[in-house]
């Protein structure tokens, strides 16, 4: 008898365990999970703070550096301004750097670096003085203390002030100088300890011991070059130096595109009027820190140095127009206590291109002539009979004559109440002459412009009649004007444009439109002459005058590049008129120097060669009540397809034995054709 049975169990094979398995598998994984979730809850609670200042402490920031501002060079390739390099002394300011860390470093630094301090300030001293931590904590026992992080500090620095700073060493001075640059950087931006003037031995010692002074190196900075000189230094304008930094009523603005506090900027004229151009495209530099420490610098991108600008002007003969000017200038002034200076533009007038600004300021007390083209554009005066040929053009554009039919008898002007006035060559009515307009304007007939007035302003001249026109004659005569430029700003690519000055137009004044007429009224600048006379010449398109021809790019080698974008000629409104009025103006112009009258007044430019066109003109001015002139000019060559237009104005004029105006033209006709082929 078998005590056990043998039991046979017959498994199912559709029957899995795979649940059971698939239960023990999730058990385990919820263990982890808990194990995890511990952890993270451990670190997160006990060392999150230390993980959080770990990240904080290290960092990667891209810092910029500036680059080489762009050239500017004349119309031949020449380099008006350019850059000089110097090695200089650089700091970079990390994250959160502790003012007793660049208190060190400073200190460090000036063992081999010596810098100006004559300009540091008694608070400079004292910050630098307090940033030293056993000094701070001296000077905080003698002060009253203050909840206040802020007043307590101040009283700090007013102790110091008073009874530390003045036995300052020199040593500790110059470390001063150089805490104070250091501490006016912002974090990861990089400021000159020195940028000039670095000589070989503090080279040789920082750089073997940079490695004590964190942030400190050897780097380069430019300074603007003049290497043709500074003749047109007035246009040609400036950049703000690093201790003057951003203009302080354009620093958000320019902190807003990316610059530094330091940074050089253009401020006045080209170099403020082109600063995109020329200001270029910073370098980029990954900075690695550790506790607010720069640890490594890695340059991303080198930067590009700004595009350069071209110029129309040729610099020579800027140069022969400028001395031309001066020469004059002290000549006039010799003889002419008021003379105030004299100006001249010499322009395209089928493109607007300057071929040159030329002006002299004379000081009137003591006599002093000083290079001033900016007062082409921002001086003005009362410029007399030049504007003669705009009065013409409006009295045909008004219809009161027509190019067949303008025909008037010059005689003295008569009016009740008001002096007599009339033409320089008939104050009694001796010489009443009959003129057409193109003759009034050979002979400059001040008679004839002013019925010219008259007639607009739909007046009926008689003797001694009393002058009843509206005074809306003002502004019409003032809008044929500007037309042509005159009394509205001519748009030239420079800033600080004067748009002129006029005189009052109220109906007590109506008088004055007659003198209006004929230029003895409101004041222009000299280039608004310049753009009347180049719109009389071209035929009606008054175009704006640029200074600036081309922005160029930089070879690899430092040299001027190709042109990237040529200045195109800018037409601010064409005076669409039947050619025949231009025609009548044109020949008045030619009769002024080639006519046949005894009386015209350009016959001094009568043998210049290419022939040429003009009109003079005599301002009564006056110098507080002494009677003065302006002689001014304006003349256009050649006559029939003119290729080149001046203007020029000699104010405060008291000797009137002087024919200023057409000598200084004729001397720079000639120079103008030595420089540009006939």
């Amino acid at each position: 008898m078998k005590l056990f049975k043998k039991i046979t169990i017959n498994r199912d094979p559709n029957k899995s365990h795979i649940p059971f398995r698939l239960n023990f598998l999730f058990f385990i994984v919820f263990l982890l999970f808990a194990a995890l979730i511990a952890q993270l809850a451990y670190l997160q609670v006990d060392y999150g703070q230390k993980f959080r200042s770990t990240v904080n402490s290290a960092n990667n920031t891209t810092a910029t550096g500036n680059v080489q501002r762009g050239s500017i060079y004349d119309s031949t390739g020449r380099v008006l301004v350019g850059n000089k390099s110097h090695q200089a002394i650089q700091y970079t300011k990390g994250l959160s750097v502790a003012s007793t860390k660049m208190y060190e470093v400073a200190n460090k630094l000036g063992e081999y670096l010596t810098i100006p301090t004559d300009t540091l300030t008694d608070r400079n001293l004292a910050d630098y003085y307090l940033a030293g931590a056993a000094n701070l904590k001296s000077v905080a026992k003698k002060v009253k203390t203050s909840s206040d992080d802020d007043v307590l500090y101040a009283r700090e620095v007013a102790y110091a002030e008073k009874h530390i700073i003045n036995d300052l060493t020199s040593t500790q001075k110059n470390a001063a100088a150089i805490y104070y640059k250091m501490s006016s950087a912002y974090s990861l931006s990089t400021v000159n300890i020195k940028s000039t003037g670095v000589t070989s031995t503090e080279l040789a010692e920082i750089g073997e011991h940079q490695s004590e002074m964190p942030g400190v190196k050897v780097g380069t900075s430019w300074t603007r070059s003049y290497p043709n000189g500074t003749d047109l230094s007035s246009v040609l304008g400036t950049v703000t130096t690093e201790k003057q930094g951003l203009p302080s009523d354009s620093i958000k603005t320019l902190l807003a595109e990316g610059y530094s506090r330091d940074d050089s900027v253009g401020q006045s004229q080209l170099e403020k009027q082109y600063e995109n151009v020329l200001r270029g495209t910073k370098s980029q530099t990954e900075v690695k820190t550790q506790d607010g420490v720069i640890q490594k610098e890695i340059k991303k991108y080198g930067g590009q140095k700004g595009d350069n600008v071209q110029l129309t002007i040729n610099s020579k003969f800027q140069k022969k127009v400028q001395s031309i000017i001066m020469s004059e200038a002290k000549t006039v002034g010799s003889s002419n206590a008021y003379s105030p200076g004299a100006y001249a533009v010499v322009m395209n007038p089928s493109t607007g291109a300057i071929y040159a600004l030329a002006g002299a300021s004379r000081n009137l007390s003591t006599g002093k002539v000083t290079e001033n083209a900016l007062g082409t554009i921002n001086q003005s005066f009362v410029m007399g009979s030049v504007v003669k040929g705009a009065t013409v053009m409006g009295a045909l554009q008004d219809g009161v004559i027509t190019p067949t039919n303008s025909t008037l008898t010059d005689t003295p002007i008569k009016l009740a109440g008001t002096a007599t006035k009339s033409s320089w060559f008939n104050k009694n009515g001796g010489t009443s002459l009959s003129l057409n307009a193109s003759t009034a304007m050979e002979v400059s007939s001040n008679s004839y412009m002013m019925q010219l007035a008259m007639k607009e302003g739909n007046f009926s001249y008689a003797s001694g009649k009393a002058l009843t026109m509206s005074n809306s004659v003002f502004s019409k005569l003032r809008g044929y004007f500007n037309e042509f430029g005159l009394g509205v700003k001519t748009g030239i690519d420079l800033p600080g444009e004067a748009s002129g000055y006029q005189g009052s137009s109220a109906q007590k004044d109506i008088g004055k439109a007659l003198d209006l007429s004929y230029g003895n009224y409101d004041a222009y600048t000299t280039i608004q002459l310049a753009q009347y006379i180049a719109t009389m010449a071209n035929g009606g398109q008054r175009i704006a005058p640029h200074i600036v021809s081309a922005i160029t790019g930089t070879k690899s080698n430092g040299s001027q590049g190709a042109v990237k974008t040529n200045v195109k000629p800018r037409v601010l409104n064409t005076i669409d008129v039947p050619s025949s009025y231009f025609d009548v103006v044109h020949q008045g112009y030619w009769d002024v120097v080639h006519g046949t009258s005894t009386y015209k007044t350009g016959s001094a430019l009568e043998n210049l060669s290419p022939a040429v066109a003009a009109k003079s003109g005599t301002a009564e001015t006056f110098h507080g009540t002494t009677s003065t002139e302006t002689l001014s000019l304006v003349t256009y060559a050649p006559y029939k397809n003119p290729k080149v237009v001046i203007a020029i104005a000699f104010p405060g004029i008291t000797a009137t034995n002087g024919a200023y105006n057409t000598t200084t033209a004729t001397q720079i006709y000639k120079a103008f054709w030595k420089y540009y082929n006939k």
